[in-house]
């Protein structure tokens, strides 16, 4: 009877050790996801400060009497 015992342990140790590395696995790749949004986060904030940038730029060229198209190139680095 003890015999039986030993083996049923045996065979759940191997279970156990393969939800552990499971468990692992998952839990690095939730890590991986969070560093990856916030990666994306800030670069939207960035992305957020050129647009308002840009956005100026235009109105100020726009307000010396140029077209809003002559506007646009000059602030994307045209002549």
């Amino acid at each position: 009877m003890t015999e039986n015992n030993n083996n049923s342990q045996k065979k759940c140790s191997g279970k156990g050790k393969a939800m552990f590395a499971y468990g692992i696995i998952q839990l690095g790749s939730t890590v991986i996801s969070a560093v990856a949004l916030s990666a994306i986060a800030l670069g939207f904030c960035s992305l957020q400060k050129e647009a308002t940038f840009f956005n100026e730029c235009v109105e100020e060229i726009k307000a010396s009497g140029k077209s809003s198209a002559k506007a646009v190139r000059f602030c994307h680095g045209g002549k």
